[in-house]
């Protein structure tokens, strides 16, 4: 078996290993670093395919944000998963009947006319040498795609300043400072001088 065939079953079993223990395992930390892993084994098939950009940008999008802020919340807020549970029994038998139908699905892919063999799904042609798969990819999502581009950089845009405008909101019992009201303060305002008689009354 050449060294490709190798190393693709190799991270494609540890991928799907970890996949399985992403939805197994109690602790969601645990789950998260699964899920890390399981990105990374996907990032290393695509790096076989000859797809580095999209193989780096798994690996510092994903890996290196996403899951390292959905693994700094988990941690910091402390998630009870005591209450998640209570409602397994209830849909285990739903969740039975969709993973069966799902089996079902693969297996009539697998065993369909066109299943999976040697002749089917031959190995990609390398590329000539020089090839950069970021090159096309750049070409392509900035002359053909480049209108769909902007137009999903403006709805992400719009989604970062609403939830920024949602998170600011006012609440009524939060004392708050003014930073503009304080610059603008008086010298007058700051103190005030009472004048006062002496009280020349004794105590008997």
């Amino acid at each position: 078996m050449p060294i490709f065939e190798i190393v693709f079953y190799a991270f494609s079993l540890v991928m799907l290993g970890a996949a399985v223990m992403v939805i197994t395992v109690r602790n969601p930390v645990y789950a998260a670093l699964f899920l890390v892993l399981t990105f990374f084994s996907a990032a290393a098939v695509w790096m076989l395919l000859e797809v580095e950009f999209l193989a780096i940008i798994l690996i510092l999008v994903y890996v290196g944000a996403v899951m390292v802020l959905f693994l700094f919340v988990v941690m910091m807020l402390d998630i009870n998963v005591d209450p998640l549970k209570e409602g397994f029994v209830r849909y285990l038998p739903a969740g039975i009947i969709v993973a069966l139908l799902m089996a079902g699905e693969l297996l009539m892919v697998v065993w369909s006319k066109g299943r999976f063999e040697a002749g089917s799904y031959p190995l990609p042609a390398p590329n000539p040498q020089g090839y950069s798969n970021t090159k096309e990819v750049g070409e392509v999502l900035f002359t053909q795609y480049l209108l769909p581009f902007e137009v999903a950089g403006v709805i992400l845009l719009v989604a970062i300043i609403a939830a920024v405008a949602l998170t600011l909101r006012q609440r009524p019992a939060v004392h708050r400072q003014n930073p503009s009201l304080q610059v603008r303060v008086r010298r007058d305002e700051r103190i005030r001088l009472v004048k006062m008689k002496p009280d020349s009354r004794q105590d008997s």
